[in-house]
């Protein structure tokens, strides 16, 4: 890993692409994925590189709809793997839900990888090795999942996820949460809940909340009522507007 002093001013986001670049190496990232995390970097400058108030009022759905779940599974990729992956092993453990690899290009041995980083961290219900059910409408591999996992979920929290894929389990009536900083993609407008926030700062707010309201008397369903993911992604870009409005752009 590259040594970059903690005084850079981009030392944070410095650090996270090292960490997906030794993450190819150790065969958990892709290439493409450092693609996919350098575009959602462009829209989290858009935000000022912090969690919007419409981020965490749909973090806070979230957090309501899992624990109100009957069967939530958490799906996991080579880039959720290598940069949230303690997050989503102590999330898992609050709902008592497994994680799931599922990449998109995918191999046998870098799926065992990523099931053996989850596991060394203190994971234990781990899926994704046995793959005996089938999304409809997806022709790649992550159609492919676990019967007992993603395909009898009815939610499923799945970060950085795939348009399609997305598309395709709300077809099957599931509801999806996911984390995407592009509020625009198709993955944020297809979602149940769209997260538009980094996965980092993201995921450290749901396990928080969830742990707030796991053991709280509070009443989930007050936050799950109403709730418009539509009008939640228009004032992610209402607050990007006035953000950039505001923003002093001297040199």
């Amino acid at each position: 890993m590259t040594i970059i002093p903690e005084l850079h001013p981009r030392y944070k986001s410095l650090m996270t692409r090292d960490k997906l670049v030794d993450c190819i190496g150790a065969g958990i990232t892709s290439q493409q994925g450092l693609i996919a995390h350098g575009r959602g970097e462009a829209f989290d400058y858009l935000i000022g590189e912090q969690t919007l108030k419409s981020a965490r009022r749909a973090t806070e759905v979230a957090a309501a709809m899992l624990l109100t779940a009957n069967k939530p599974v958490l799906s996991v990729n080579g880039n959720v793997a290598a940069l949230v992956a303690k997050d989503m092993i102590e999330l898992s453990e609050l709902l008592n839900a497994p994680l799931e690899v599922n990449i998109f290009y995918r191999t046998e041995e870098r799926a065992r990888k990523i099931k053996a980083l989850l596991e060394k961290q203190g994971a234990k219900n781990v899926l994704g090795n046995t793959l005996d059910a089938k999304i409809l409408g997806i022709e790649h591999a992550r159609a492919m999942v676990d019967r007992e996992g993603i395909y009898s979920a009815d939610v499923v929290l799945a970060p950085l996820e795939d348009g399609d894929r997305c598309e395709a389990l709300i077809n099957m009536g599931k509801k999806v949460i996911t984390i995407d900083l592009n509020p625009l993609s198709r993955t944020s407008k297809t979602a149940t809940v769209s997260i538009v926030d980094d996965i980092a700062r993201a995921m450290k707010n749901l396990v928080s909340m969830v742990k707030e309201k796991k053991n709280s008397k509070i009443d989930l369903a007050a936050f799950l009522a109403g709730y418009d993911n539509n009008a939640l992604l228009k004032a992610v870009i209402e607050e990007i507007v006035v953000r950039l409005k505001d923003e002093d752009l001297r040199v």
